[in-house]
């Protein structure tokens, strides 16, 4: 048995059209863009970009014994157990 797909549209402005008008498969890049976003996605605030107030309070107990440094292999940001962040990261 075939699995119903569903079709959902979005509006995209001039310049988003303009980059993505010659793809080939555009609908399979953009299902391929989608499930990648999701697994990128912040497991605190799940991509909101916001914290609840529980949530912050959370946050902080584990902002006091963690920093967030920058990685010297990757120069991206890090979160390290207060006590490791000499080992590896930069402050």
């Amino acid at each position: 048995m075939k699995k119903k797909r569903e079709i959902i549209t979005f509006k995209v402005d001039e310049s988003l059209h303009a980059i993505i008008k010659d793809i080939p498969n555009r609908s399979e890049f953009i299902r391929s863009a989608i499930i990648e976003a999701l697994g990128s996605t912040c497991p605190l605030c799940n991509g909101s970009g916001m914290l609840s107030r529980e949530q912050k309070r959370h946050w902080d107990e584990f902002a006091a014994d963690h920093r967030i440094v920058r990685c010297d292999e990757c120069q991206e940001q890090v979160l390290v157990c207060s006590n490791k962040a000499q080992r590896g990261v930069s402050a």
